[in-house]
């Protein structure tokens, strides 16, 4: 449990780092307190771990010859349209989350998984 803690708020403050970044991701946009913030922040990264969770490995088993073919940076794609499904699924569930379009996500998905990994060096997530 606590691990999943950990990895829910460093995927917290990858997100808030991604969408401080980039233009295109929107999050707790207009006049929100910080405490609005937060909590979109939070409920964003639990929608983006379920996702990764539940739908990242079915993608990635069914796009295995595009990983040969591309020596694996079709992650860098699939990434992106997780950040994508993570901002609709975001939207059906009225939290303050979008992504403009797919370029926006690509960059997202980059800073996101540099910063995460960052993170789970610095800390210690077990």
């Amino acid at each position: 449990m606590k691990g999943f803690v950990i990895k829910t708020l460093i995927n917290a403050v990858a997100i808030w780092v991604a969408a401080w970044i980039v233009s295109g991701i929107q999050l707790a946009q207009g006049k929100a307190d910080w405490q609005h913030k937060a909590l979109t922040v939070l409920g964003v990264a639990v929608v983006f771990g379920l996702v990764n969770w539940l739908i990242k490995p079915v993608v990635k088993l069914f796009s295995f010859p595009l990983f040969i073919l591309t020596l694996g940076l079709i992650t860098f794609v699939i990434n992106a349209l997780m950040l994508m499904l993570t901002s609709w699924a975001s939207g059906k569930l009225e939290l303050d989350f979008h992504v403009n379009n797919f370029g926006n996500a690509l960059i997202g998905s980059l800073i996101i998984s540099l910063v995460a990994w960052g993170l789970h060096l610095a800390l210690d997530d077990d």
